[in-house]
């Protein structure tokens, strides 16, 4: 009997020190521990942030920022020892983002999201990636270059975004009669400005001028406008998880470092897949180079 209990005592201490070992990889990060146990990898992704992230023609999301929480997974898989760790993807919209980040049902949001102070109250933020701005997208034959051109007008907003709080508070103060008209997301603001039922759609330049170079016919339209607001955007992660929120700033300051960030922008956006012709700018230049930090 003492002969047989030997075997069965070596077998369940392995199996203690095998799970020790597992907890030991995910350190004191309860986002790594999740993804240790899910066996994958949850991403929030928007559908049409184009060039950003958007759905491609193998109907799988592809993207700027996809690219690069692409390149943080390859680091969990490492800090993990796990290879055949998977990777979900999980749609999402303006309202729906920071909820999903804030209650675990995804781990990274790899989108067009600006980072804020209000919003750090429920998230936290990775290095910047885009520096943008809130402006107008409009027909050419509108006659609408300014927000004052849009009084007694109707405009589409995404709900829930920096951009729908810019543009309400400008129309506010200066009294504007403009009718607002929230939507889901840009596929839902784009459709309404092709079939003309709003008169203008606001939301960041950049992803105005994806949506321009993704519609029927581009040389309609036009993005004007002083800026209403400045969004720095950044992969959207966890709070209180410092452990896993530095994993991705490493991978992404060295990224910045090698060159390979400015390298993925040029791909997306100069001139990029969908021709949106956004040559890098020096402030976004500037910004890779101060948070190229040092190993």
């Amino acid at each position: 009997m003492f002969k047989s209990v030997i075997p069965s005592l070596v077998a369940s201490t392995l199996l203690s020190l095998s799970s020790l070992t597992a907890s030991a990889d995910a350190g004191d990060s309860p986002v790594l521990q999740r993804i240790e146990e899910r066996g994958m990898v949850t991403i929030g992704h928007r559908e049409t942030s184009i060039p950003f992230s958007y759905i491609g023609e193998g109907n799988e999301p592809i993207g700027y920022s996809i690219d690069i929480c692409l390149k943080i997974v390859d680091a969990i898989k490492a800090e993990l020892g796990n290879d055949e760790l998977g990777v979900k993807y999980v749609p999402v919209t303006g309202q729906t983002r920071i909820p999903l980040i804030a209650n675990g049902t995804i781990d990274l949001e790899c989108g067009s999201t600006t980072n804020n102070l209000t919003r750090q109250k429920q998230v936290d933020y990775l290095s910047t990636t885009f520096i943008t701005g809130t402006k107008l997208a409009s027909r050419k034959d509108s006659g609408i270059t300014e927000i004052e051109d849009l009084d007694g007008k109707i405009i589409g907003l995404a709900a829930g975004t920096t951009n729908e709080k810019a543009i309400k508070a400008a129309i506010e103060e200066l009294s504007l009669d403009v009718k607002v008209v929230p939507v889901k997301d840009h596929s839902q603001g784009w459709l309404a400005m092709e079939t003309d039922r709003i008169d203008a759609y606001g939301s960041d330049d950049v992803l105005l001028y994806g949506l321009i170079s993704k519609s029927k016919s581009p040389d309609d339209y036009q993005v004007t406008g002083r800026y209403l607001s400045f969004d720095p955007y950044a992969i959207m992660v966890p709070r209180n998880d410092s452990t896993f929120a530095r994993l991705g700033r490493v991978v992404m300051s060295e990224m910045m470092r090698s060159g390979e960030m400015e390298s993925l922008y040029n791909q997306w956006f100069a001139p990029g897949p969908t021709n949106i012709n956004m040559p890098l700018s020096d402030t976004l230049k500037t910004a890779f180079d101060i948070q190229a930090l040092p190993e």
